[in-house]
């Protein structure tokens, strides 16, 4: 009789394929699938999970870790949502290669694209590397919860070659590029799962200047791909990444097309239905689909809500950060300013006053304007708040219940909770105010759920917990709508986001697979209220969200999470470049 390490009894196994669920169990042995079905053998450790779903781990696909991987073993948030395996370094931003002389500036990236406290960053990182092949060993020296993956960023790989010439517009030499490239290649080789860039006004450094990579030329990016294609010529595999714009007279899907053809690499883009990109979705997947009937191999990343901002006073913004009162107290410590924001007659003052925007971005002035006067976009953030909100839910419409005007009951739901309460504004992805328009991108073959932004913008959001809502409300409780299959949305989030990356060691529950696993309880399975965690290095502070219902989460067969508390196992390593796997058979 068989003995393994662990067996997970009784529980209905969804195996990230999409195939129908089956009652079984799974064994795991040296952090491997042994065996799936009736399994008679013993374990040093059983977990029953009658009653409970079993899944691979989810594979994230476009966290924004690069920081904080280099100091935190837990990786949370994601850790907390069922997550076993990320993959960084998207948007073009991150820390590698780095020049000594660049760090502040590498920072000041992160910190305006991403909304990462910039001191949090400078306190935690130690910059022990310079190259991208010694960042990746440097991440190679911490165990965490779970498996990282890095893409090589084109913001400083710019900033590397470029210098103090990079600049908004700057045009590098032939000599730049071949330069690029070479550091590209160089990082591919070294196990980089990808390069990535960024093409969106949406995304400037702290000081207001739009990213490097925006104003790139097809060239430069093709010369890129070229350098992507030679490392992985003999049975590699990489990822060109890219958040865009997609501005009309760019033809972006031309040389995307192209790239992909020449290079014989996969392409992936942000598909959003977004105020700065002049191609409505359907436009979007129309132009790719036609690329791909062409032999080009472009996949759209799409997101399973409405993304935006969640206001609050601590946060990064809320609907009166246009307002002179609260510049005058924007500075002062927390409690003086929640003394100030609860104190009426300040609430008075600052209700009377215009919004002044001379500092206000002009290139996004529609995001501007929704912040601080869309009461009709907002919606209030209920102790059960349905993320895909209906009109009712409004401020505007709940002030008109209430009797008072939308701006006073704005200010009055941030002040509950003792000034911690929460407003909801989909910017991206609910122009329809629904998301039936994401139903049949769920069925599509050449979409992949994505755009967590794990471990980014702190003080806006927290989609990292988008595998929690992928279950919870287009499996479970969707009110509004068609909603999903279970085998589909695992194998949306399992198996299809490792297969993009090359990740084909994972995603699936079969022998010989990683024993990456999650045991579920459907029933109880729920998002929790949002809070603001004051816990990143120097204080600095993130939106945090767990959830209910994670029985435990299981990484290489070593149990990383019972009932949503981390058990302080780091059983996760470094991915370096694709994986694969030789199937057992079955050890039963």
């Amino acid at each position: 009789m068989a003995h393994y390490d662990l067996i997970i009894r009784g529980g209905r196994i969804v195996d990230g394929t999409g195939a129908p669920g089956f009652v079984g169990d799974v064994a795991v042995k040296d952090g491997l699938i042994a065996a799936v079905g009736q399994i008679t053998g013993s374990a040093a450790d059983e977990i029953d999970a009658g009653g409970m779903v079993v899944t691979p781990g989810f594979v994230d696909i476009h966290t924004h870790y690069d920081g904080q991987a280099t100091w935190d073993r837990e990786m949370a948030p994601s850790s907390w949502h069922g997550v076993t395996t990320v993959v960084m370094g998207n948007c073009g931003v991150g820390f590698a290669p780095a020049k000594p002389d660049r760090h502040e500036w590498l920072i000041s990236l992160m910190e305006g694209v991403e909304d990462i406290p910039g001191t949090a960053l400078a306190e935690g990182m130690t910059w022990d590397w310079e190259t991208f092949p010694e960042y990746l060993d440097a991440l190679e020296k911490l165990p965490r919860t779970v498996d990282i993956g890095t893409h090589v960023p084109h913001g400083a790989v710019r900033a590397y070659v470029l210098g103090e010439r990079e600049q908004p517009g700057a045009v590098p030499t032939p000599e730049d590029i071949a330069a690029m490239s070479a550091i590209v290649e160089e990082g591919v080789r070294a196990g980089a799962l990808g390069f990535s860039t960024s093409r969106t006004v949406l995304h400037k450094s702290i000081d207001g200047e739009l990213v490097p990579g925006t104003t790139a030329t097809p060239e430069e990016l093709i010369a890129i791909g070229h350098a992507m294609g030679r490392a992985t010529a003999a049975g590699g595999h990489a990822v060109f990444e890219m958040a865009s714009d997609l501005k009309r007279e760019w033809n972006e899907f031309a040389w995307m097309g192209q790239l992909s053809r020449e290079a014989r690499i996969p392409v992936t883009f942000a598909a959003l239905q977004s105020i700065a990109k002049e191609l409505p979705l359907d436009e979007q997947i129309a132009q790719m689909r036609a690329e791909n009937d062409n032999g080009a191999n472009i996949v759209a990343q799409i997101a399973l809500r409405g993304n935006g901002i969640v206001m609050a006073w601590q946060g990064t913004v809320h609907p009166f950060r246009f307002r002179p009162s609260w510049m005058a107290i924007a500075d002062l410590p927390w409690e003086q300013q929640r003394a100030k924001l609860l104190d009426p007659a300040f609430k008075a003052q600052m209700l009377a006053e215009p919004n002044d925007y001379t500092d206000a971005p002009k290139d996004i002035g529609g995001v501007v304007m929704a912040i601080s006067m869309g009461w009709s976009l907002q919606f209030e953030m209920d102790p059960d708040f349905d993320y895909e909100p209906a009109v009712d839910a409004s401020i505007n419409a709940r002030a008109e219940a209430a009797g008072v005007a939308p701006q006073e009951y704005a200010y009055d739901l941030l002040c509950r909770d003792d000034a911690k309460g929460f407003i909801y504004l989909p910017i991206l992805n609910y122009a329809d105010g629904n998301l039936d328009f994401l139903v049949p991108l769920q069925h599509a073959d050449d979409t992949v759920n994505s755009l967590s932004d794990g471990g980014a913008h702190c003080g806006t959001i927290c989609d990292a917990a988008s595998p929690t809502f992928m279950l919870e409300h287009w499996v479970k409780s969707r009110r509004r709508g068609e909603r999903i299959g279970l085998e589909q949305a695992i194998k949306r989030q399992c198996r299809d986001t490792a297969v993009l990356y090359g990740l084909e060691d994972r995603g699936v529950i079969a022998p010989g697979y990683l024993a990456d696993l999650n045991i579920i309880d459907m029933d109880r399975l729920k998002l929790g209220k949002p809070w603001m965690a004051f816990d990143l290095p120097a204080g600095g502070k993130r939106l945090l969200q767990k959830a209910e219902g994670y029985v435990a989460t299981i990484k290489n067969g070593v149990v990383t999470f019972r009932d949503g508390t981390w058990t302080g196992e780091t059983p996760g390593g470094l991915i370096r470049g694709p994986q694969r796997v030789e199937l057992a058979e079955a050890a039963e």
